[in-house]
Parts: structure tokens; C-alpha cells; sequence
């Protein structure tokens, strides 16, 4: 049986990987009107143009990171974490959120 620290940690882990999915599909949005916006403004994009990456490519890559990142600690609290390792998480959170 899971304890309720443990189903704290993943189902706020969760929410915030949620948060992140919504945040790509936003941006993904954003970068196909923006580009879109551009091309009729017969425009480039001059930070792609300089990198090879428009800024929305770099946040959508990073967005994406950051969400297999979620999935990745979602797969380590379902199944490697003790319960001591979860009581010593439990006493650090507070100390995160500064």
C-alpha cells in the first residue's frame, strides 16, 4: 500500500507534468501563428536565421525536456523510492519552494 506522502509527491508531480503539457500545446500554437504571421509579413525569423532555432523552437525543445523529466520521477516514485527516502524528500520540501 502507498503511503499518503508518497501519493502526494506523484500526484503533485503529476499536476505539475500536466501543467507543462498544457504550456507545449500553448507554445506549440503560438510558434504555428507566429510563423504564420511572418510568412504574411513577408518577414524571416531573424534569431533562426542567427541559430538555426526560432526562440519558440528552443522553449518548445525545453518544455519537452522538462516533461520527460516529470515522467521520469513519476517512474522513480512509483517504484524505487523508500519509504525513508520519502521521509527525508517530506522533510526537505518546504526548503524547494524559496
Amino acid at each position: 500500500m502507498m503511503t499518503n506522502a508518497k501519493q502526494r509527491m506523484i500526484e503533485e508531480t503529476m499536476k505539475r507534468r500536466d501543467d507543462a503539457v498544457v504550456l507545449l500545446k500553448s507554445l506549440l500554437d503560438a510558434k504555428s501563428i507566429s510563423e504564420r504571421n511572418l510568412e504574411e509579413l513577408q518577414q524571416p525569423d531573424l534569431i533562426k536565421q542567427v541559430t538555426g532555432r526560432s526562440s519558440m523552437d528552443n522553449a518548445i525543445a525545453s518544455t519537452r525536456r522538462l516533461i520527460d523529466s516529470f515522467n521520469r520521477v513519476l517512474d522513480d516514485l512509483r517504484r524505487n523510492m523508500s519509504e525513508e527516502d520519502i521521509r527525508v524528500i517530506g522533510k526537505l520540501e518546504p526548503s524547494l519552494h524559496l
